[in-house]
């Protein structure tokens, strides 16, 4: 069974550096709606997903409601169950509904915070091989560092919901 919706293409937004928040020069994805969960393993549907494409290192769980990004990594979030409000993109960035069904892919330097939560909500999560996860707070003295790390990171090998010839592929190149 397919799992990814035909012609699945992401919405895509490049969020400016804001001086605490760096943000990427690479667009943050989101596809709405792409995977068709199966109802009884919805988490499961989502992290065979991310592994079929060449992203690990799953967990489960929601949204910290603090404002942080990730300097060392790319980040995937996946919606299993319920529905969040997500500010993406730091304190200047834009707040986006995220529900079931739909996959978020986070640039490294990616500011998010978790709004507010449905009480099912449950979002997987999933990082490119070889690399480092790190949680970094929103401050002068990370955001010079997180400028050093970012341009390193390396492009990952697959888009994690429509693989190598994805629109992550495309976009990001």
């Amino acid at each position: 069974m397919t799992v990814v919706r035909d012609n699945a293409e992401p919405l895509a937004i490049v969020f400016e550096d804001d001086g605490l928040v760096p943000n990427s020069v690479l667009p943050f994805l989101v596809y709405q709606g792409a995977v068709k969960l199966d109802p009884k393993q919805p988490e499961e549907t989502i992290e065979n997903l991310f592994e079929e494409n060449s992203w690990g290192g799953t967990w489960r769980n929601g949204v910290y409601d603090y404002l942080h990004y990730h300097a060392t990594v790319h980040e995937v979030l996946g919606v299993a169950r319920g529905s969040a409000r997500v500010r993406f993109g730091g304190d200047h960035g834009r707040e986006l509904e995220i529900k079931a069904g739909d996959v978020a892919i986070l640039p490294a330097g990616t500011g998010h915070q978790c709004v507010k939560a449905s009480g099912d909500f449950c979002v997987i999560g999933a990082y490119p091989p070889g690399s480092k996860m790190e949680i970094t707070r929103a401050t002068l003295e990370n955001h010079a560092k997180a400028l050093k790390t970012i341009p390193k990171v390396a492009l990952p090998p697959a888009d994690p919901v429509t693989g190598k010839d994805g629109a992550m592929m495309r976009l990001w190149r």
